[in-house]
């Protein structure tokens, strides 16, 4: 990955952006949106089988495309623009945990897409690890919001293992003592669940004591999602650009307007910068390893209030039409205020950045 997409990388958003325009346009978002259905699971699998864009950061020797994550936030750039019904973020990141992890036997499924994966990461205290019985795990405990809960086929829960130290374990989504309970949730394009453990077996995977790996994931979490919130950005800018230069009113063009432009203005520097930034912190994941939780969590810090100052910008420039339900506007502005929070607030972005540059 350069700093500036390859001309493969470029081909592959062309691909991605021309096959959702084709199968999975705003009209399927929203049905998917407004209906019981998770996620669009023809569009997943069809991401998945024929472009194979679910294992594009897994190794060849288990089922993927050894690719790496330049090429995932190629495609996430351009599922955030679409707004994309898929759980393409949460697999991506439990893909990268996996990896880590060296949990071969589970990569194949994860890589083909059969098998949904996402990491049940806790915002507070988090569920308790014991050990049971002859070296098997139980699980007891609550994950408040897991981003595509209802979506999963396989849960990477974050627990404790004792003695300050945390674990990776993988538990099935029809496992005994495991509710998942879908949340009533803001953006409706992403749904999210609360995960009960109630003495729920599970697989450690890794060493009891997987720190620094959860803390890498957190990272590249980090990173995926601006990426996504970039795609998200670019959108709502093309959209209103073009909306300024049709709408007419008072008899003029309202991009002719000083305020409008000074707006469209501001809002395309914002844009320039959060794409310089999610260039370096996707470099840094594939490239320079140690400048990732630097760049990751000024990623972070950066493009959850970047992208909803675009978002709202863009609501608010199309007028009361922007404000009605069947304009598309609120889906971007939804998506970018819970994506703002989804990983943590800003602030707390912003004591990782500190904590990193060792500025604490």
């Amino acid at each position: 990955m350069r700093l500036i997409p390859t001309e493969e990388q470029r081909e592959l958003a062309a691909t991605v952006r021309s096959f959702l325009a084709d199968r999975a346009p705003m009209a399927r978002v929203r049905e998917i949106a407004e209906s019981d259905e998770p996620y669009d699971r023809t569009a997943w699998t069809r991401l998945s089988s024929e472009l194979g864009l679910a294992g594009l950061a897994v190794p060849e020797a288990h089922g993927g495309s050894g690719a790496g994550f330049g090429e995932v936030a190629v495609v996430l750039e351009e599922l955030g623009a679409a707004l994309t019904p898929v759980p393409y973020l949460s697999a991506a990141v439990a893909a990268s945990l996996l990896v880590a992890l060296d949990a071969k036997d589970l990569l194949p499924g994860v890589a083909s897409g059969e098998t949904v994966a996402v990491v049940a990461l806790p915002d507070g205290e988090p569920p308790v690890g014991r050990i049971v019985d002859r070296g098997e795990w139980v699980l007891e405990g609550v994950v408040e919001r897991v981003p595509d809960g209802p979506s999963a086929d396989l849960l990477l829960v974050v627990a404790s293992t004792g003695e300050g130290r945390r674990g990776v374990f993988a538990v099935a989504a029809d496992a005994p003592g495991l509710v998942l309970t879908p949340l009533t949730t803001f953006d409706l394009t992403r749904p999210q669940a609360r995960a009960e453990l109630g003495g729920v077996p599970a697989r450690l995977l890794g060493a009891s004591d997987a720190g620094a790996v959860i803390d890498r994931t957190v990272d590249v979490a980090s990173v995926l999602l601006a990426a996504e919130q970039l795609g998200g950005m670019r959108r709502c800018l093309d959209v209103i650009v073009e909306y300024a230069k049709l709408r007419v009113q008072f008899g003029r063009f309202v991009g002719s307007f000083q305020g409008v432009k000074h707006k469209l203005a501001d809002m395309h520097c914002v844009l320039e910068q959060a794409e310089s930034v999610v260039r370096y912190a996707v470099w840094a994941a594939d490239e320079a390893p140690d400048e990732l939780p630097e760049a990751a969590a000024f990623a972070a810090s950066f493009m959850g209030r970047a992208y909803f100052q675009v978002a709202k910008d863009h609501l608010l420039l199309h007028g009361g039409i922007g404000f009605t339900w069947e304009h598309d506007a609120h889906l971007y502005y939804k998506r970018a205020k819970a994506d703002e929070v989804m990983l943590g607030p800003p602030r707390a972005h912003r004591a990782r950045l500190a904590e990193a540059l060792g500025l604490t």
